[in-house]
């Protein structure tokens, strides 16, 4: 129920004045802004659904990013019919793909700043060296294995 004047988009503005992972809303607060009651945010977390800061008592404080899963706790578990262990399933594997997908972008930038160096390699040696050559132009920074292969082309060739 909102206050006198108020209505839900202001709510929802509120939450985002702070950053999205700080967390700030005492249980009850955090339980009108999800449309829920306390004791189901309790339950939550007991499922390890939703996992609130502590302050040093031990209080539950819940950010904007634990309210809106909390939203989509309610959304999966009342429109789409999900079983509180299918919903833990689904916030897992979620959980897993945005860190995957924040390495696949740290190792897109890595492949791009080494053909940058690879570039800037062969764009020195097709110069016919006008500058000193660096280790570091050729040399990848951090390298997956030491293995040394050597090439020796076959007898009789």
């Amino acid at each position: 129920m909102s206050a006198p004047g108020t209505d839900g988009r202001e709510r929802r503005d509120a939450t985002r004045a702070v950053a999205d992972d700080a967390p700030v809303f005492v249980i009850s607060v955090a339980a009108e802004l999800a449309g829920m009651h306390a004791q189901t945010l309790r339950q939550y977390d007991r499922l390890g659904l939703v996992t609130p800061g502590r302050t040093p008592g031990g209080g539950r404080r819940y950010s904007p990013r634990d309210v809106a899963l909390l939203r989509e706790v309610q959304r999966l578990s009342q429109e789409d019919g999900v079983n509180l262990a299918g919903i833990k399933r689904i916030i897992d594997l979620e959980s897993q793909v945005e860190v995957l997908q924040q390495r696949v972008h740290e190792l897109l930038g890595e492949l791009e700043d080494a053909e940058h160096r690879r570039m800037a390699a062969e764009s020195t040696l097709r110069s016919g060296f006008g500058s000193p050559l660096r280790r570091a132009d050729l040399v990848p920074m951090r390298q997956a294995s030491s293995a040394l292969v050597v090439w020796r082309p076959r007898e009789g060739r």
